[in-house]
C-alpha cells in the first residue's frame, strides 16, 4: 500500500506525464555553448575515482528523440531521485566542500541527485552526450548543479530544487558551463543569453 507520499510522487509523475503535450509544442531551445573550459573541481575528483565514468565518447549526432515513453522516463527518474535521496551538504558528509559522488547512503547534495539521475537515464538508453551535468548560478548567487537533458525538442533540466522538468529558459538560473556533448571528461562553457557574463565557478 502507498503512504501518502507514495501518492504524492504517483500524482506528481501523472501531472508532468500529461505535460507531453506542453514540452512538445514548446518548440525547440537549446543552449548556446562555447569552446572548452575549466572542469568543476569536484567533478574532476569524481573522474579520478571513477575515470570510466569520464571517458565516455558520444558520436556528433542530433539529439536523442524525444518521445512519450521517454519523457515518462525522464519524469519517472526525476522524481524518483528526488524521493528517495534526502538533502545533505558535503560538509555535513565529508567534512569538506565539493565532493562530487552517488548518492549511494541516501543523502546527497545537488550535484550527487544529478549524477544519480544522469546514471539512471543512461541505464535506461539515453547517451551519455544527452546527459549533461551543468552547473547554474542561483538567483541568490549560489551555485548549483543540475542535469540538462539534450532532445530533439529542446533542452531540460532536472533539479533537485524544482519537482519538475522544466525547459531550461523556463528556469531562473544563469548557466555557466556543461560537459561537452562529445566527451563527458570535457567541459564547455554556455552563453545563455539571459544575462551578462559572469565569472566561471571553479
Amino acid at each position: 500500500m502507498f503512504g501518502t507520499r507514495g501518492k504524492l510522487l504517483l500524482l506528481a509523475m501523472a501531472m508532468q506525464v500529461a505535460g507531453w503535450a506542453t514540452a512538445a509544442n514548446a518548440g525547440a531551445s537549446f543552449m548556446h555553448t562555447g569552446g572548452r573550459t575549466t572542469q568543476p573541481v569536484g567533478h574532476y575528483q569524481f573522474c579520478q575515482q571513477l575515470p570510466a565514468e569520464c571517458r565516455q565518447r558520444t558520436p556528433k549526432q542530433g539529439p536523442v528523440e524525444l518521445s512519450r515513453n521517454l519523457w515518462a522516463t525522464i519524469v519517472a527518474v526525476n522524481n524518483a531521485v528526488n524521493t528517495e535521496v534526502q538533502p545533505r551538504t558535503d560538509m555535513e558528509m565529508w567534512g569538506k566542500e565539493e565532493v562530487w559522488s552517488y548518492p549511494t547512503s541516501g543523502f546527497g547534495d545537488c550535484e550527487d541527485y544529478a549524477l544519480e539521475k544522469r546514471r539512471r537515464l543512461m541505464q535506461a538508453g539515453v547517451p551519455a552526450g544527452d546527459l549533461l551535468m551543468t552547473v547554474a548560478r542561483q538567483p541568490n548567487g549560489d551555485g548549483h548543479a543540475v542535469l540538462t537533458v539534450r532532445t530533439s525538442l529542446g533542452e531540460f533540466i532536472l533539479d533537485n530544487l524544482e519537482g519538475r522538468v522544466l525547459a531550461w529558459t523556463d528556469t531562473d538560473y544563469t548557466y555557466l558551463k556543461r560537459q561537452s556533448t562529445q566527451n563527458s571528461g570535457v567541459w564547455v562553457t554556455i552563453n545563455d543569453g539571459r544575462a551578462d557574463a559572469v565569472a566561471s565557478v571553479q
